[in-house]
């Protein structure tokens, strides 16, 4: 078996291709074995008003796509642009990781994957731009 596996909490939601799904009481797994399928877990999704940063804008334009809101086409040079931004300022190996994983996960629409490689960064910005709280 191939695919994805999500692991969710009690009463945790995720969004899969557009429909919201909710696990029952208790932990649950759940395989995604159609490619290409547009996932979001609703504890991850970043609100509009949240987007004030670098990395929470490029995220928020990456679940636009996820949750059916904007086009791969329209979205995927925005996104692009966003990590070459941020490809500038954070020069570290570990950043440079998770930026590379993520342009290369976009290349191919794989737009959950980048977009979980660009989440890994929030923090990092959160406590660069002096913040420290976490996303």
């Amino acid at each position: 078996m191939s695919g994805l596996v999500l692991k969710l909490g009690p009463k945790e939601r995720v969004l899969v291709n557009g429909a919201v799904i909710e696990n029952g009481d208790r932990r649950g797994r759940i395989s995604i074995l159609t490619p290409n399928a547009n996932i979001l877990r609703l504890r991850d999704a970043i609100r509009p008003d949240q987007a004030k940063t670098p990395v929470s804008r490029v995220c928020y334009i990456a679940q636009l796509v996820l949750s059916g809101d904007a086009s791969e086409v329209e979205a995927k040079p925005q996104i692009l642009s966003g990590i070459e931004q941020l490809s500038q300022v954070l020069r570290d190996e570990d950043s440079r990781a998770h930026l590379d994983a993520a342009t290369s996960a976009f290349c191919t629409n794989d737009f959950y994957r980048g977009l979980k490689a660009l989440r890994n960064l929030l923090q990092r910005e959160a406590r660069l731009l002096g913040g420290g709280a976490k996303q």
